[in-house]
């Protein structure tokens, strides 16, 4: 592990850190292995699910998620009944589960028409019992396909939390980073969510991007603001191997911590609270009723091509492609799939003790609410300060600080949380994903 103080002298943008660790630290297994085996032994109690639609209207120049932009006609039709296979065989080798969370995502779910979003949720509650009505319940869209139909669709499915990909309200800056789209159709797509009632909505927006400024990232900023949405990711840019903007680097001037700082104050100056580095919410947003669910602790059971499931020790999925050759060939080899294969996972990566404690620790860290040092230690039976010294470093740094029960990150830690997640990752997962070829 690098000293913190000599990553300090660097970019703050090491990494995004969303899940630890990443899917290019996954690799296929020595042995497939039974999911009845794998989940014998997981508190099935309050999971989450996520179901993954990987299609999209068009492939953004910064996208490097695993989807395909304008399939087929009838590849949406095959991929369900694909969907559905494993679903129902997934289902068998688990055995019995209670659902705290639903999330739909890709892609962009809302690609899909009507009857098919209808019958991705009738898939949901025959198939795994999931109580639409009483299930938090989110799902991704874009500004083209946030039609009024789609959105009256989901809302009579229960669905609580609509989350649409503006990223910037500058159809300029839209444009240069590969998303063709118009302002006008950005605000129709909100008015039409807005319209359709959804008790929350989140805006995601992206800053650095090329030709952006501060002073018109504010101005994104409070375009968003005007729909008074519940809650607002903020998002570095990143540029990745093989997408759009990888292929056609341009040089510049970082002005992305200018940005998330002024990002930051405009939306605690307009009442919003602080989360983590990234997600804001709304003074008004709705208290969350739902079944609980911890991130840290309760695993995930991912359906679709480019899902991944959670359990304590294994984090599994399918292979990983962000070219548009790599994601055909993976998604063509799932919709080939047998059934009997959906009843096994052989593509992953192994978490032991180490693996397990530093998930938590970066989990925890990354958020405003701080490590809680009791919980750590009720669940791993052991001291943090022991098990990771090297958070140490984090105060003298003026990163975090420490008290009888908490580790919390301070405003400059919180802006650091992309050099802080992947400082915190293991040796074996960092020799792992610098050894992955992209593709």
């Amino acid at each position: 592990m690098t000293d913190l103080p000599a990553l300090l002298a660097e970019t703050p943008y090491r990494s995004y850190t969303y899940a630890y660790p990443h899917k290019t630290a996954y690799r296929p297994l020595a042995a497939p292995v039974p999911l009845g085996d794998l989940w014998a032994a997981e508190d099935r109690g309050a999971l989450f699910l996520y179901i993954h639609v990987p299609f999209c209207e068009m492939r953004c120049g910064f996208c490097n998620l695993f989807t395909l932009a304008n399939p087929h006609e009838d590849l949406a039709t095959t991929y369900l009944a694909t969907l559905t296979r494993q679903a129902q065989r997934v289902q068998a080798a688990i055995g019995p589960a209670q659902f705290a969370r639903l999330a739909i995502g890709g892609g962009t779910p809302t690609y899909l028409t009507v009857p098919e979003l209808h019958r991705l949720f009738d898939l949901v509650a025959d198939c795994y019992g999931v109580d639409l009505a009483a299930t938090p319940i989110s799902v991704e869209t874009s500004p083209g396909t946030a039609t009024p139909d789609r959105l009256a669709a989901l809302r009579e499915r229960g669905v609580d939390r609509i989350s649409i990909g503006v990223q910037s309200f500058v159809a300029a800056e839209a444009q240069a980073a590969g998303r063709a789209q118009q302002t006008a159709v950005v605000t129709a797509a909100l008015a039409h969510i807005r319209a359709a009632g959804f008790p929350i909505l989140n805006v995601d927006l992206i800053y650095g991007l090329p030709g952006q400024t501060v002073a018109s990232w504010c101005d994104s900023l409070r375009a968003a603001l005007r729909f008074a949405p519940e809650e607002l990711y903020l998002y570095p840019l990143y540029t990745r191997p093989l997408t759009g903007l990888g292929r056609h680097a341009r040089g510049g001037a970082d002005i992305r911590l200018a940005c998330y700082r002024a990002g930051r104050d405009l939306l605690l100056a307009a009442g919003y609270t602080q989360v983590s580095m990234r997600m804001f919410r709304a003074a008004g947003a709705p208290a969350d009723a739902g079944p609980v669910y911890c991130c840290q602790e309760d695993g995930m059971v991912g359906l679709g091509c480019g899902a991944r499931s959670y359990t304590r020790g294994l984090h599994y999925s399918n292979e990983y492609a962000v070219g548009a050759a790599g994601v055909r060939a993976i998604l063509a080899a799932y919709l080939a799939r047998p059934d009997a294969a959906f009843a096994v996972a052989g593509y992953g990566y192994r978490l032991g003790a180490d693996d397990q404690r530093r998930r938590y620790v970066i989990q925890s860290l990354l958020q405003v609410e701080g490590l809680a040092l009791a919980a750590y230690r009720r669940r791993f039976g052991s001291d943090v300060w022991e098990d990771l010294p090297a958070l140490q470093q984090l105060a003298p740094c003026g990163l975090a600080v420490a008290s009888d029960d908490r580790l919390q990150l301070t405003a400059a830690g919180l802006e650091r949380s992309d050099t802080i997640g992947p400082w915190l990752y293991s040796p074996a997962a960092v020799a792992l994903m610098e050894a992955y070829e992209p593709r």
